[in-house]
């Protein structure tokens, strides 16, 4: 019953945004990737000024009737507009449906685009670790980093073959891992710096608490966090 109150409440609260709250963007180019779930969206929002990107951004989609979510944006050109988010829609939910049924043409809303409070320390070496729901934030702190040789990381993917697609064609140094644990022996050969290294921690809560926890067992202390699901 609480839950169903809880809803009833969100809903009434989603249809009191009315459409003068929202701006609205275009969908360019709706890519795949298989034989993994993510879905890459390119988008022109004209009504955005990316040179105000110095931060991680994320854009809250309206993805239904009652329904938004936060995605990260990456790629951004602020010249012609246009920049890119990733979907993970191996589970079910809003989102993950709103994105599949999406296609060139199609027509997105969107009530807000803030920061997440990241952004790549000014020296330090910039390693960024989490998972399929976090790489267009982990791309997007790539973007950020100057130079890009200061960044750094890894993610977890459950298809090696995505993972090689995502280094040959987004040019990163993040190294594509399919286990935690092998996330955990790759983090403890790496001998990064515990004095200059600067870790960025994302994507499911639980990952980002343990992998927490093992940098600082490792000496770490210069770590962010951003947990999106549990």
């Amino acid at each position: 019953m609480e839950t169903s109150i809880l809803q009833q409440i969100k809903n009434k609260a989603g249809r009191l945004i009315g459409p003068q709250l929202l701006q609205t963007g275009r969908v360019l180019e709706v890519r795949v990737w298989k034989p993994a779930t993510i879905i890459e969206i390119d988008l022109h929002l004209p009504l955005v000024d990316m040179r105000q990107w110095t931060e991680v951004p994320y854009i809250k989609f309206r993805v239904g009737d009652s329904c938004y979510r936060d995605y990260t944006p990456f790629g951004w050109d602020a010249e012609t507009a246009t920049c890119s988010i990733l979907i993970d829609a191996a589970h079910e939910g809003c989102g993950s449906n709103w994105a599949k049924q999406l296609h060139a043409g199609d027509a997105v809303q969107y009530i807000k685009i803030g920061d997440t409070r990241q952004s790549p320390h000014p020296t330090n070496l910039v390693v960024g670790l989490g998972d399929a729901s976090s790489l267009g934030h982990l791309l997007a702190l790539q973007q950020l980093t100057l130079p890009r040789i200061r960044f750094d990381g890894a993610v977890l993917l459950g298809s090696q073959h995505v993972g090689q697609l995502v280094k040959d064609y987004f040019r990163s140094p993040l190294s594509m891992l399919t286990s935690p644990y092998e996330l955990a022996d790759w983090l403890a050969e790496q001998g990064y710096c515990t004095a200059h290294t600067s870790f960025y921690l994302t994507g499911n809560r639980q990952l980002v608490v343990e992998l927490r926890a093992l940098l600082r067992n490792l000496g770490h202390s210069n770590i962010q966090t951003k947990g999106f699901w549990s």
